[in-house]
């Protein structure tokens, strides 16, 4: 018999993890960390319903943490199999995951320092280097070539988003099976456009904008109204931005902007020691996006890489006009928090929010328009502007998720739509069952379906 098991990402865009149990093996798609609300991320810390001494092997569609931020403590707790993915998947776990540990060691640290956690004391997840072991289990595919894992056919094809991400092609010997991991969008100015699948059985589909059309806002335009109006009254513009895709993303855009004098010439630094890494990853991989080896220098020589913790602290004693990309892009951790409780009480400052908010998350709450956040066990007050670029998104909206599914020469007998809150994936259920007459289904929580 043949199961699907969504352990993650299941009424949520985080933890995506989906386990497949087809021809006699266990194979995980994906293996997300849990981020945002406390009722997720205490999830993290539950046992998942499958042993992962069990589990055969895990598929990765991208580097992004959402989708593998778990994979230290997969191991951990007892996996001993393959992590299957892209080269240019691999090469950014190996920043994202390590940082991911470092990050939450910080965090125990701090909470253990000041006493504003309930555990007594506080641990991290997994560690640094947790993390490290966990990337000796890797093994690198090629996009486009056929692997027999087991007893199952195994493809990954490009789907767009960030660099090496995939959709995946899973097939068992009775049925065809497409996890699309995060589709990227059809007219990105930085990543190729999602490959069109040709058939498949039953697909998983994700809905992070599901309910969403992307506005045909000019970026160019938003961000330098927003810059000039910072700079102007001597402010700072703090972008919140994911390491991995956004961040070069916004490099590109503030080149452009500077290169036809629609903004000054403000310092911008890049004080994220992994986005830094993540962009020199982006000249390696010219096959996987639309800029030029040109572009590529511009980006990488426009702005100033922060690389020391005294460095990202130097920023905040600088009170001339600048521009501050940090990450992480949802507020969840990392330096981005230090320069929020800083900038944040200033109604000078600018915080641009760049790309999703997932529920729960300080971006989110931002966007609410509260006026507190609760940072490091304090509670700081926000009085810099806040401002949203809403079409910046790397993510396929959902009349690009019908389009892509439209060029299905068969079309799925059966759709899973997961990754995505709850309102989206309901609402992109609509949406498919009225354009092309196919069953959905929106899986619960560590819902196990027989097909």
């Amino acid at each position: 018999m043949t199961y699907l098991s969504f352990l993650g990402g299941a009424g949520t865009v985080t933890g995506s993890k989906i386990l497949l149990e087809a021809a006699g093996n266990k194979v995980l798609i994906d293996c997300g960390l849990f981020q945002g609300v406390k009722e997720l991320r205490k999830r993290n810390w539950e046992p998942l319903p499958v042993n992962p001494a069990d589990i055969d092997a895990v598929l990765l569609t991208h580097a992004h943490i959402d989708h593998s931020g778990y994979l230290p403590l997969l191991v951990k707790n007892g996996f001993h199999g393959k992590i299957y993915c892209t080269r240019a998947t691999f090469e950014l776990c190996q920043v994202l995951l390590p940082d991911s540990g470092y990050l939450q060691e910080e965090d125990a640290k701090r909470a253990n320092l000041y006493r504003y956690s309930k555990h007594n004391p506080a641990l991290p997840l997994y560690t640094e280097m947790d993390a490290k072991k966990c990337l000796k289990y890797f093994e690198i595919v090629n996009f486009h070539q056929d692997y027999d894992l087991f007893n199952l056919r195994c493809r990954w094809n490009r789907a767009g988003h960030i660099l090496g991400a995939s959709w995946i092609e899973v097939h068992n010997g009775n049925k065809t099976f497409i996890f699309s991991g995060d589709l990227g969008r059809q007219d990105d100015p930085l990543m190729l456009a999602p490959e069109q699948p040709s058939a498949c059985d039953i697909l998983v589909i994700e809905s992070t904008y599901g309910n969403r059309r992307h506005p045909l806002e000019n970026i160019l335009e938003v961000l330098a109204r927003y810059i000039n109006k910072t700079s102007a009254r001597g402010g700072t513009m703090l972008l919140p931005a994911f390491a991995v895709g956004r961040t070069q993303a916004l490099l590109y855009y503030l080149d452009q902007l500077i290169s036809t004098q629609r903004i000054p010439k403000l310092p911008i630094y890049l004080d994220s020691p992994m986005a830094i890494d993540a962009t020199k990853i982006l000249q390696s991989h010219c096959n996987e996006h639309r800029l030029s080896t040109t572009d590529c220098q511009n980006i990488c020589q426009r702005v100033k890489y922060i690389q020391s913790a005294d460095e990202s602290k130097e920023l905040d004693t600088m009170y001339h006009p600048k521009i501050i990309i940090s990450a992480s892009g949802m507020m969840t951790g990392g330096r981005i928090l230090h320069h929020l409780k800083f900038f944040g009480p200033n109604s000078r400052n600018t915080i641009l929010i760049t790309g999703y908010q997932a529920i729960g998350t300080r971006g989110a709450r931002l966007l609410n328009h509260e006026k507190t956040l609760k940072i490091h066990g304090e509670i700081i007050p926000i009085r810099a502007e806040i401002a949203e670029l809403t079409s910046a998104s790397a993510h396929a909206d959902y009349t690009e998720i019908l389009k892509w599914i439209e060029g299905f020469q068969i079309k799925p007998k059966q759709i899973f739509i997961n990754h995505g809150e709850a309102k989206a994936s309901a609402q992109l259920q609509q949406f498919i069952e009225e354009q092309f007459a196919i069953k959905c289904i929106v899986p619960d929580y560590k819902q196990r379906y027989k097909l």
